[in-house]
């Protein structure tokens, strides 16, 4: 019986030991696996980086007329970052199936580790040193030097109450009541401070974020602010900051010579999207040793009709340079 349950016992180990050699075999097999992945997935990042490159050189050599060029590497761009974010997780998953702490040469570009803005703050946060040698246990301990190692953070936006006290106080020998005046709003009799608003202004104009995301976004961080109460702070900017708007108008035009051109932008309308024109007059003064500062105005119109530019520069009667001809003429003489 004692040899019979010995047999047993040996057969029982050769079993759990060829077990546990054909799990290693499948754990090699799939590190293997997800390794090819991550070498396929590089190629086609290397092959999707090389496509945005060469659009990138005609672009530049050809300077296309339309803007289909620009569109097509705004497609690609996002192609090659989806891309890219693909392969960093079949990567890291590669090396831990294989058990690597650092994966090996790939194909792809690798990103470039540049130095961190020199303009941030800094702030230190030092590691406090062992009070005794962990080798000999001696207290004897000198400093040698520091490494340091910076981590590039945010400081998420915080959200604040803002509360202006004024106090009131009376006057015991007149009996008359003086208060300091209220505070200045951009928007009379509104709550939203000015960050506020260049924030809302900036995300719907500079981000192209619809109010609508703004609003969720706003209220996953805990303030419900309504839509329709953001498009009336949008209007009421628009308002406030229309002089601006006259002033650079007046300036832009102002000069001697100008660029002008215009582009399509989309417009959305009921159903369906329609297709608009923006119109940009430049001034720049820089390349003829001008001492004015540059900008540049902008029109809207809902067409390309030749009235649009007529109307924008029927005061003015300097030297414009546009695309149309190629060389300058004066805008009177010549809008026809």
């Amino acid at each position: 019986m004692r040899g019979v349950a010995s047999d047993s016992s040996d057969e029982l180990e050769t079993l759990k030991a060829r077990l546990a050699m054909r799990e290693a075999e499948l754990a090699e097999e799939r590190a293997a696996r997800l390794a090819a992945e991550a070498t396929a997935a590089g190629a086609t990042a290397m092959i999707a980086h090389l496509k945005l490159t060469i659009a990138k050189l005609r672009r530049e050599r050809f300077g296309q007329s339309s803007e289909r060029g620009a569109h097509l590497l705004e497609q690609l761009e996002f192609e090659l970052a989806d891309i890219e974010a693909d392969l960093a997780e079949d990567e890291i998953a590669a090396e831990a199936a294989a058990g690597k702490a650092n994966a090996e040469a790939n194909p792809r570009r690798k990103p470039k580790r540049g130095p961190l803005p020199a303009h941030l703050p800094r702030e230190r946060v030092v590691i406090a040193a062992p009070s005794a040698c962990p080798c000999c246990g001696s207290d004897k301990l000198a400093k040698l030097g520091e490494d340091v190692t910076e981590t590039l953070e945010v400081i998420p936006r915080q959200w604040k109450v803002l509360q202006h006290v004024r106090e009131k106080w009376t006057c015991r020998a007149c009996e008359k009541i003086t208060q300091p005046p209220a505070p200045f709003h951009v928007i009379a009799r509104g709550r939203a401070g000015a960050s506020l608003l260049a924030m809302i202004l900036a995300g719907k104009y500079a981000q192209h974020l619809p109010l609508t995301r703004q609003a969720e976004a706003y209220a996953r961080e805990g303030v419900d602010i309504d839509v329709s109460t953001m498009a009336d702070w949008v209007g009421a900017c628009a308002a406030t900051l229309y002089p601006l708007v006259t002033l650079i108008r007046a300036h832009v035009f102002a000069a001697e010579r100008i660029h002008a051109d215009d582009t399509t932008v989309p417009v959305l309308a009921k159903g369906k999207t329609r297709t608009g024109r923006l119109w940009a007059y430049v001034r720049d003064d820089k390349p003829f040793a001008g001492p004015e500062p540059p900008a540049v105005v902008y029109f809207y119109s809902r067409d390309r009709s030749g009235e649009h530019p007529q109307t924008h520069l029927a005061q003015y009667a300097g030297l414009m340079q546009a695309d149309v001809c190629g060389r300058p003429f004066r805008c009177k003489q010549n809008l026809t």
